[in-house]
């Protein structure tokens, strides 16, 4: 168990202690939830922080089921099983993927103030979230950062099933998951504190991690 997302940042910069110090680093954390947990790794870790967008495509008439994710740079990751079970057509995960896509453009310009991401070619970019149960959203996420041919990429958090940390390799060239709990049903039950982290929380930690980390 994890007091809140700033401890589990805490536990997860311990065992990336190898990239600490290094001017190559960049700590990318997935918003919202993603943000305390890569705090606490930037600050550890001495790198700096930002935002990498990815929205879960929800299927309509039950949206907290994952039919796939779109990421910044418009790659999309669909779960064909979802989509085959509930026989979703081509149009809706369209429809779907549009209104998502217009969020990240929105989330994108409020988290950042209109500054530009920072480059990640040639760079070790830690890609960070909160916990992993599908994976879709990581994965999206990690597929579209590879077009920007980042120098090493490394997925790390605190809590996940066990199956998506090891489909997770294939994406990846490093995937650590501190903890891969069986039986799995949410990512909070492993959490003490899971409320929801706010866009002005987001805000507050990247403006603080940019005051106290080396240049992006």
């Amino acid at each position: 168990m994890f007091a809140d997302r700033r401890d589990a940042g805490r536990q997860l910069a311990a065992a990336l202690r190898s990239y600490a110090g290094r001017g190559d680093v960049l700590v990318l954390a997935l918003p919202r939830g993603g943000v305390p947990v890569g705090y606490e790794v930037a600050h550890a870790l001495g790198a700096p922080l930002d935002i990498f967008i990815v929205r879960k495509l929800g299927v309509p008439f039950q949206p907290e089921l994952a039919m796939g994710a779109v990421a910044s740079g418009g790659v999309r990751v669909v779960n064909s099983d979802v989509v085959s079970q509930l026989g979703i057509s081509s149009q809706v995960i369209e429809q779907v993927a549009a209104e998502e896509e217009k969020e990240i453009a929105r989330r994108e310009q409020h988290y950042r103030a209109g500054q530009p991401a920072p480059p990640a070619a040639g760079r070790i970019v830690i890609l960070i979230d909160d916990g992993l149960a599908t994976g879709s959203t990581m994965r999206a996420a990690a597929r579209a950062l590879r077009l920007q041919q980042p120098a090493r990429l490394v997925v790390a958090v605190p809590v996940a099933t066990a199956q998506t940390c090891e489909d997770l390799r294939n994406e990846a060239d490093e995937v650590i998951c501190l903890a891969t709990p069986e039986p799995f049903y949410a990512v909070g039950q492993w959490y003490h504190d899971f409320g929801q982290t706010s866009d002005e929380e987001v805000r507050e930690l990247l403006t603080a991690a940019g005051a106290r980390s080396p240049a992006s």
